[in-house]
């Protein structure tokens, strides 16, 4: 970027003037919130994490600098609730993806589940795991959705992300009324709350650990320090 296009020293002296003023108004909804998930925190926190960014922005692009915190981007969160106050249903959307790792274990898995049917049936052949979505269909069937999250490996499955949002809604639908298309027209402004589970937050964490790991390799051990170092490899080759 060209000097001609940096922002002014006045204009970045307004924007952290800015997130004083957010930082103020988020406070005051803090304070007078109505309950747990009150539109007014919802609102000053975007507005708050809007000023933040623009403010780190135009810091760095003035002195190449960045602030010392990091608010959660408000384009990624949900919007503000606008449901119900007092719901009168509930709809509980799941979503978990899982790889097939072990195909062989699936299969094997499935043929189970379906000798103990075949038994039950009087020995009549209703073989359906001769393929691995076939498979899929006999244990989904068989079992729970979390007693497969919680016994995936048994199954020849690897984890991938998950998310479970709870959405509020005016009068409970009716029988059938949704089947057809049970994931559309979900309102984000009724999504009362939502848990994601993925390896991306993981991997963050171990980012972190492998940077504190290399500022321990910069120290410099002493003489009995290095001693004890010794000591402890010998010790991790016994085991």
């Amino acid at each position: 970027m060209s000097d001609a296009a940096q922002p002014t020293a006045a204009e970045v002296r307004a924007a952290a003037e800015a997130v004083k003023t957010a930082l103020d108004r988020h406070l005051a909804a803090v304070e007078r919130r109505s309950g747990e998930d009150d539109p007014a925190v919802y609102e000053a926190f975007n507005q708050l994490a809007a000023a933040a960014e623009v403010y780190d922005e135009l810091l760095y692009e003035r002195y190449d600098e960045v602030t010392p915190f990091e608010i959660p981007g408000a384009d990624d969160s949900l919007p503000p609730y606008a449901g119900p106050e007092e719901p009168n249903a509930l709809s509980v959307l799941i979503r978990r993806d899982y790889s097939v790792v072990e195909p062989q274990r699936l299969l094997a898995q499935a043929q189970r589940v379906e000798a103990v049917d075949r038994e039950d049936l009087g020995g009549r052949d209703e073989d359906g795991t001769s393929t691995v979505h076939g498979a899929l269909g006999v244990l989904f069937g068989e079992f729970e959705p979390d007693e497969i999250a919680s016994r995936h490996k048994e199954f020849g499955l690897e984890e991938g992300d998950s998310t479970l949002w709870v959405t509020a809604a005016d009068d409970p639908a009716e029988p059938g009324e949704w089947l057809e298309a049970p994931f559309d027209e979900v309102d984000p402004e009724r999504v009362v709350c939502r848990f994601d589970v993925s390896a991306v937050f993981d991997e963050e964490d171990d980012e972190g650990d492998d940077e504190d790991a290399d500022g321990l390799d910069e120290v410099d051990l002493g003489e009995d320090e290095e001693e004890d170092e010794g000591d402890l490899e010998r010790l991790d080759a016994d085991r």
